[in-house]
């Protein structure tokens, strides 16, 4: 099974999948709202403005496993992502990116080594994970590794070429 055929709910709760993503270059982040690392929907959302228009995409899951710094529900959610930064890309349900109710997305995406070659779990919010048009996960990004950084950018830029 390719990661767009995986059943995932938009945060409205209706059911889905990715395969609105298929064609597009994404940018699949874990999200939360009360992190030390949430002023990073910023500049997600800057990438979203500034690579939107050439088949980019973020697309962000809300995670509640760490320290419990996403508590909301999922209209409390929007709310905040909408209000506080302007998120205009695609938020999904709350799900498990670790653990034993790990969502599908993640039982895949977590199979990726990072940089150093790391592979497995998540280790916090914002965890980021680019995946290429085909549905092919390209690099794995650390969540401290700011959106904007030029590892990220370069790595969005190689992939919409």
């Amino acid at each position: 099974m390719e990661i767009y055929d995986i059943p995932v709910n938009t945060l409205a709760g209706e059911p889905g999948d990715l395969s609105p993503l298929r064609g597009k270059v994404a940018l699949i982040v874990n999200v939360a709202s009360r992190c030390g690392l949430t002023p990073q929907y910023a500049g997600l959302e800057r990438l979203q403005e500034k690579y939107g228009a050439d088949g980019f995409t973020v697309a962000g899951f809300p995670c509640n496993q760490f320290m419990g710094q996403e508590p909301g529900t999922s209209e409390e959610i929007a709310t905040f992502c909408s209000t506080t930064y302007g998120v205009s890309f695609p938020l999904y349900e709350k799900i498990d990116v670790n653990g034993p109710d790990r969502h599908a997305v993640y039982q895949e995406l977590v199979q990726h080594a990072d940089a150093e070659g790391t592979a497995g779990d998540v280790q916090w919010n914002f965890e980021k994970f680019l995946v290429s048009r085909d549905g092919e996960v390209l690099a794995r990004f650390r969540p401290r590794v700011e959106p904007e950084d030029a590892t990220i950018t370069e790595a969005i830029e190689a992939a919409l070429r």
